[in-house]
């Protein structure tokens, strides 16, 4: 099989792309990526002998479909999109650019040129939030999208235009929506590797408001082992949400790093609190378990331990980023809050 995979340079999507190098060696892996603030070539560096790599822009349609003509995929798996709210909510043009036209190019190349299955990868903020005092509620596929952000809005908008492709046109679709991922090669901007790289430089570690948010954490292989399965097993037109079973508050994940760090709570510093920003999310994955006998293996303990070795053993790889416009990037987030 050829599978493009789109976005192939950031998180999520570079370390699926070392996943099915040794999960499915047989197959042809072709990655696009703009290469923007968060893509990393050093990410891919270990595999780029046994991978195509492209620099492009999803949303460059004669580029993309140029892509299509010389290497026909298969399988679309579209990770490339902006994902971080603090930037969408400074500059949500780029986000609509991006996330909802780049999608729409992506899926107009498959219909012309046909495959056998476009997935999306989408986010369990779509659904907007829910309360903190009702443990007992969780997003499923059938929760109303109700968007907090530019950026969930731009995801829910490219959501809607899958599924109408899929109900339109007939396109082998399939979405997923997982909650929030954490694992090597994360950048430095969100915040479990933020509160890493500060903590090892003796940093103030901002926290938004009292930190009491509480988001459902997904270990990055558990992710990549559930697209797998989707993209091979999946049923056409579905949504898939993908849990993690790992609530934490935000404020006992940075309490949890500092004691991993053997650092003082005293570098946690409160800073005003995002704009819109939400409760609690929690994902049902029952779905998913059910039709593909998919389960979170990662527990969050054991995640967070094997995350923090990471950064502790690659910090050339993390250090190299957290300078030049990241820093400009940083201090306008944190430096007056």
């Amino acid at each position: 099989m050829n599978i493009l995979v789109t976005g192939g340079a950031g998180f999520i999507g570079g370390n699926f792309v070392h996943y099915m190098i040794n999960n499915h060696p047989s197959d042809t892996i072709i990655v696009l990526d703009k290469l923007t603030y968060a893509g990393n070539l050093e990410t891919l560096e270990s595999v780029m002998s046994q991978i195509t790599f492209i620099k492009g822009d999803i949303a460059d349609r004669k580029a993309v479909y140029q892509v299509f003509e010389d290497y026909s995929p298969d399988i679309v798996v579209n990770f490339a999109a902006e994902s971080h709210v603090d930037r969408s909510i400074e500059n949500p043009e780029v986000f609509l650019t991006t996330n909802i036209l780049g999608t729409q190019v992506l899926l107009d190349a498959c219909r012309i040129y046909g495959i056998t299955r476009y997935h999306q990868v989408s986010t369990d903020e779509v659904y907007g939030d829910l309360p903190l005092d009702r443990p007992d509620l969780f997003f499923t596929e059938q929760t109303p999208i109700h968007t907090s952000s530019p950026y969930s809005a731009s995801k829910a908008s490219a959501d809607l235009l899958v599924q109408a492709y899929y109900r339109t046109y007939g396109l082998p679709v399939t979405i997923s929506r997982c909650s929030n991922n954490y694992g090597p090669y994360h950048f430095p901007e969100k915040l479990i590797p933020l509160m890493i790289a500060n903590a090892l430089n003796d940093k103030p570690l901002p926290v938004y408001g009292e930190g009491k948010n509480i988001r459902d954490w997904l270990y990055v292989e558990d992710h990549c082992k559930a697209i797998d399965l989707i993209i091979h097993k999946g049923n056409v037109g579905e949504v898939y949400n993908i849990g993690g079973h790992n609530e934490r508050a935000n404020i006992d994940i940075v309490k949890t790093i500092l004691s991993l760090l053997g650092k003082p709570q005293s570098l946690i510093t409160y800073v005003t609190d995002r704009k819109g920003h939400d409760l609690r999310y929690a994902i049902d994955p029952t779905k998913i378990h059910n039709e593909l006998g998919w389960l979170p293996e990662t527990t969050f303990d054991v995640g967070i331990r094997i995350t923090v070795d990471w950064y502790l053993n690659n910090r050339s790889w993390w250090e190299r980023i957290i300078s030049g416009e990241y820093q400009d990037y940083y201090e306008k987030m944190y430096g007056n809050r």
